[in-house]
């Protein structure tokens, strides 16, 4: 056997990746920017069966497809259950578009453990039902009335389209192409497509209602989950989380998540849309119920201890109470709580393990974070300009670091961290970009949006908390809230300005 074969027959696979990677992030930002019809309904299929090309061929070679390699026959029974759900639930969107975002919701919390190319993937398998058969129907649609009018794309959807092309391209030269191929077929082109559909979507308030009566039956279903666990002391998913708390003298849960932080995250949000609903009806009866649900979601909050949640929470609690009774009562109102948690820093370090004048504490205390942010700061210096390639933060780290696999996580835990390691100047400039375009799309004249403001705030607030979030912890445009939250806000938006003027 030549010995050179193998080599080239690497390098040849890491091209077609690299390429395919391009390919799918160029076909889902089109989708996002285009504006005819029947060219997005093209984009959007195309962007989903290029990452399903992608990634197929990053694991055909795996010992976990060798049941599909062998037996053709099974490989083509799948293939064909697939196609056929999607085709039924196509079906379904097309008579019925407006449960498009409530079976989203649904599907939103649910992680399928697989082993993809030799890792356990927490996938997102009945959302990417959803988005798929979102995508024949759209594409359905769009045949139907190919001249139907669109909205212009503004400056969220260009900064979201430059972020997708921005992290393709440069995966190219990434030190990890396998980590930089991961996010784009499991996370940003199934995401993106969920984007456009939702954001299209003809909102009203019962329809935002709706929605939002989805993830609260959802997340008092997965508090109860986690009441369960607490009590018995016993975790479901993730032997992480079940080994760490062996030598914890708390009990941490996460219910159906795979990490206590995502599961906060997800309990935070549906809070806040909550604690919208309460602040705003005029009803005792809803306010009641609402006070019950938070109450009860609170507890299941607790049971995480996320630290990060907490102070997203605040966060977005303090949005709100801005909007619902002025700024200054809601920054007296957090300046009191910071003042608490100052408070308690000082006077008792050791309930947070936390020694003030020990750099050994305070990444004890951090869980880890600490020396992942400098690591990353380190890594950023070294190529400041466009970074060592997307996905890569976890083998520079060990690099540079000399870490171990226990100590280099896929990224820092504080995202702006990560982009600049990984995508340098370059990847800073356009990620500030996205968030002024997506903090510009919710908040911008939510004081004129009438019987829309308290969903508005709502969304605002949520995608506050969740970007606080973001730099306590990991994930962005990884979680399908961000996208989803950011389509409901544009929906949202354009509910307000095409509705009938008063007279």
């Amino acid at each position: 056997m030549d010995p050179l074969a193998l080599p080239l027959a690497a390098s040849a696979g890491e091209t077609a990746s690299a390429a395919g990677v391009v390919a799918a992030s160029l076909a889902a930002a089109a989708a996002i920017v285009v504006r005819t019809p029947v060219a997005r309904a093209t984009a959007m299929l195309g962007a989903l069966v290029l990452a399903v090309a992608v990634l197929l061929g990053h694991v055909w070679s795996t010992d976990q497809v060798q049941t599909l390699r062998d037996d053709p026959r099974l490989t083509a029974m799948l293939v064909v259950i697939g196609l056929a759900a999607v085709g039924a639930v196509a079906w379904v969107f097309v008579r019925r578009p407006a449960l498009l975002p409530l079976l989203a919701a649904a599907a939103l919390p649910f992680r399928i453990p697989l082993d993809v190319g030799g890792d356990t993937a927490n996938l997102l398998l009945p959302l990417y039902l959803v988005v798929a058969a979102g995508a024949v129907a759209y594409l359905v649609r769009a045949v139907r009335d190919p001249d139907a009018e669109e909205r212009r794309p503004g400056a969220l959807e260009w900064a979201l389209a430059a972020v997708l092309l921005l992290y393709g391209a440069q995966a190219t030269y990434s030190s990890d192409l396998d980590r930089a191929l991961e996010p784009v077929v499991f996370f940003y082109v199934p995401f993106a497509v969920l984007f456009v559909q939702l954001e299209r979507v003809r909102w009203t308030l019962r329809l935002a209602a709706g929605t939002l009566g989805v993830l609260v039956v959802l997340a008092l279903a997965l508090v109860g989950v986690g009441f369960w666990e607490y009590a018995t002391k016993h975790l479901l998913l993730n032997p992480r989380v079940i080994n760490s708390n062996q030598f914890e003298s708390y009990f941490r849960v996460n219910s159906l998540f795979f990490d206590p932080n995502i599961y906060g995250r997800f309990l935070i949000v549906v809070m806040i849309g909550v604690a919208a609903v309460v602040a705003w009806t005029s009803r005792s009866r809803t306010a009641l119920v609402g006070a019950v649900v938070l109450a009860v979601l609170w507890a299941g909050l607790v049971l995480t201890f996320s630290q990060s949640s907490f102070v997203a929470l605040l966060v977005g609690l303090a949005v709100v109470g801005a909007f619902r009774w002025g700024v200054g009562r809601a920054l007296a109102a957090t300046g009191a709580v910071a003042v608490i948690g100052i408070a308690v820093v000082l006077l008792a370090p050791s309930a947070l393990r936390l020694d003030l004048g020990s750099d050994k504490s305070v990444e004890d205390a951090t869980s880890g974070r600490y020396d992942l942010v400098a690591g990353g700061g380190r890594l950023f210096s070294e190529r400041p300009i466009g970074g060592f390639g997307s996905g890569s933060f976890r083998r520079e780290y060990r690099r540079a670091e000399n870490a171990s696999d226990e100590r280099a996580t896929n990224a820092s835990h504080t995202i702006p961290v990560t982009v600049a390691a990984e995508q340098g100047a370059i990847g800073l400039a356009a990620y500030v970009a996205l968030l002024v375009a997506a903090l510009w799309r919710l908040f911008a004249a939510i004081g004129r949006a009438g019987e829309f403001t308290t969903a508005r705030v709502a969304v605002a607030a949520a995608f506050a908390a969740l970007l606080v979030h973001t730099l306590l912890y990991a994930a962005f445009l990884e979680d399908p809230l961000t996208w989803a939250l950011l389509a409901l806000g544009t929906g949202l938006a354009a509910a307000v300005a095409v509705r009938p003027a008063e007279p």
